[in-house]
Formats: C-alpha cells, sequence, structure tokens
C-alpha cells in the first residue's frame, strides 16, 4: 500500500515537471539576440539583420490573447489563437501566420512561405514605460555593439574619447548628442547595402555611412547619387571620423 502510494506520488510530481507552465510560458519580450550577436562579432549589420531576421523583436501576453511584432519597418498586432502542445499560433489580419513556441529558454518561430525560422531570447536591458516596441532590440544591440569607450584616431576631436549610449545618446563626437543605426525601411533601401547611422545635434541631424572592421569604425559622409526626383541613393564620400575601441 504504501509503495503504491509512493509510486503514485512520484508519478504526480513527474507529471507535474512535465507540464510546468512556466516551461512553455511566451509571454514578455524576446529579441533577436544571434542576429546581435553575429553583428558584435564582425558581421555586416545589415548582413546580421538579413541572415537572422527579419523580425526583430516579439512582444507576447498570452493572457490578453495579444502578440505583436516588430521588423524594425513596421509593427504588426497579432491575436493569439491559442496553445496546442506547447505551441500558439497567432492570426494576423484573419488568417494564422505564425507559430511559436518555447524551446528552453529560447522562443521560437516557426518557418512560413513569407519567412524563415527564427529563435530570440527574453529581453534583458529595461527600457522606460510606453517605450515603443522594439526598444528593447534596439537597446540590447546599442549595448553589445556600440557600447564601451571609442578614441578618436582622426576626424574632428582627434583624441577624444566616444561613448554611444545604449538609449541613443553619443558624447564626444563633435556636432552630435544623439545616434541611431539604421535597421529597415528607407534608410536601408537608400544605403546600397552598406551599413548606416543618423547623427544629430539639438533635433537637426543627417545621415551618415558607416564601416565596421574588429575595433575600428570608420564613419563617412554621404554623396546621393540619385537625381532630384529619385529617391536618394547614398554612397560613402570622405571619410569624417575614424575611431578605435578602447
Amino acid at each position: 500500500m504504501r509503495k503504491a502510494l509512493a509510486l503514485s506520488l512520484l508519478a504526480l510530481l513527474l507529471g507535474g515537471c512535465a507540464s510546468d507552465p512556466a516551461d512553455r510560458d511566451i509571454s514578455g519580450t524576446w529579441i533577436n539576440q544571434v542576429a546581435i550577436d553575429a553583428a558584435s562579432k564582425g558581421v555586416p549589420l545589415r548582413e546580421a539583420l538579413q541572415a537572422y531576421g527579419p523580425n526583430l523583436e516579439w512582444d507576447v501576453n498570452t493572457k490578453a490573447g495579444q502578440a505583436r511584432y516588430t521588423n524594425g519597418f513596421e509593427n504588426v498586432d497579432g491575436k493569439l489563437l491559442g496553445e496546442e502542445s506547447g505551441a500558439w499560433k497567432i492570426d494576423f489580419y484573419g488568417s494564422s501566420g505564425s507559430e511559436l513556441k518555447r524551446d528552453g529558454k529560447q522562443l521560437r518561430q516557426a518557418a512560413t512561405e513569407n519567412e524563415p525560422a527564427q529563435v530570440f531570447d527574453r529581453a534583458l536591458i529595461p527600457v522606460p514605460d510606453g517605450a515603443p516596441i522594439g526598444a528593447s532590440f534596439e537597446r540590447a544591440l546599442y549595448s553589445a555593439y556600440m557600447g564601451g569607450s571609442w578614441k578618436v584616431i582622426s576626424g574632428p576631436g582627434e583624441g577624444n574619447t566616444v561613448q554611444f549610449q545604449a538609449d541613443g545618446q553619443v558624447t564626444g563626437l563633435p556636432g552630435t548628442d544623439r545616434y541611431a543605426l539604421c535597421l529597415a525601411g528607407d534608410c536601408a533601401s537608400m544605403s546600397g547595402g552598406n551599413d548606416n547611422m543618423w547623427l544629430q545635434l539639438n533635433g537637426q541631424g543627417n545621415a551618415w555611412i558607416f564601416n565596421r572592421k574588429g575595433k575600428e569604425l570608420e564613419i563617412f559622409q554621404t554623396v546621393n547619387t540619385a537625381l532630384a526626383d529619385e529617391m536618394p541613393q547614398f554612397t560613402p564620400g570622405d571619410r569624417k571620423w575614424l575611431l578605435e575601441k578602447q
């Protein structure tokens, strides 16, 4: 009798572990950490985003039945249709468009006719309340890819220490107080495959093409090769700055 009771309790405990809701919960903010890691290890930013994207961030609320994502160009809202065997199907515009499933500490997005399979990690860097979707990915990217101290090797402010903050602030780079990396959309279409960023001072700024190799960061002026009535097409012009990671 005691043996039977012990076995029953063991089976109950094992069954509870196997079906622990926490192991399947997909609520929260998830970011494309794989793309961030690839860029941080030296892959050009545009290539990393294309290879491991296109989606950058998911925000899921299972209790409210809501899921949304951003690819850096558009923000898309969806409705969770429910869970089956740990997989959550998501409805976009009246049709099942995506499937999300926990895989240990990661979230996997199943491949579809329009998108490849993708993997996401929980966002760890906090963002302000009310921040738009994509802010978690952006802050994680900025911290990993642009974080730390840089020294101006050549260009205005030579010898300065430059710091690019996770919230988009920049110090030490003359004529600039904020920056933003181009992730997708028109800024990517206009750059001819080059990585580019936006630098501004007091709300006024311009696009700049950059090239990062190892610890070196080159920032070039942009040259518009398009006609006046065409969408701008930027190519690298004169190099303005050469920075070195300290």
